[in-house]
């Protein structure tokens, strides 16, 4: 089943989003070699595609996982909520409808 990732960004957070990056890409790249990943992106905090210092305010992650249990322990072990840039991330199931 897809599972929906939604993480929220602490304030002040750019900077260990940034250095933290390259590890978060990482784990997305594995999912979707898997062929697990449905989409990932950030929520830019201004309306752009480069916010540059304004930043982003969260994160969405749809990814196909096992269980909740799976999908849970997989988004807390993101090298973003080691480093303290989300503040808060909610896991739900994701029933995927369209595109089909």
């Amino acid at each position: 089943m897809f599972y929906a990732i939604i993480a929220s960004d602490a304030p002040g957070s750019l900077q260990a989003r940034l250095a933290a990056r390259p590890a978060h890409l990482e784990r997305l790249q594995q999912l979707q070699d898997a062929g697990r990943l449905l989409l990932a992106g950030p929520h830019p905090a201004v309306d752009a595609n480069d916010p540059g210092e304004a930043g982003f305010t969260g994160s969405l992650v749809v990814a196909e996982f096992a269980s909740l249990e799976e999908a849970r322990a997989w988004a807390d072990a993101d090298p973003y909520v080691s480093a303290g840039v989300y503040s808060q991330v909610v896991v739900k199931p994701f029933k995927r409808v369209l595109p089909a």
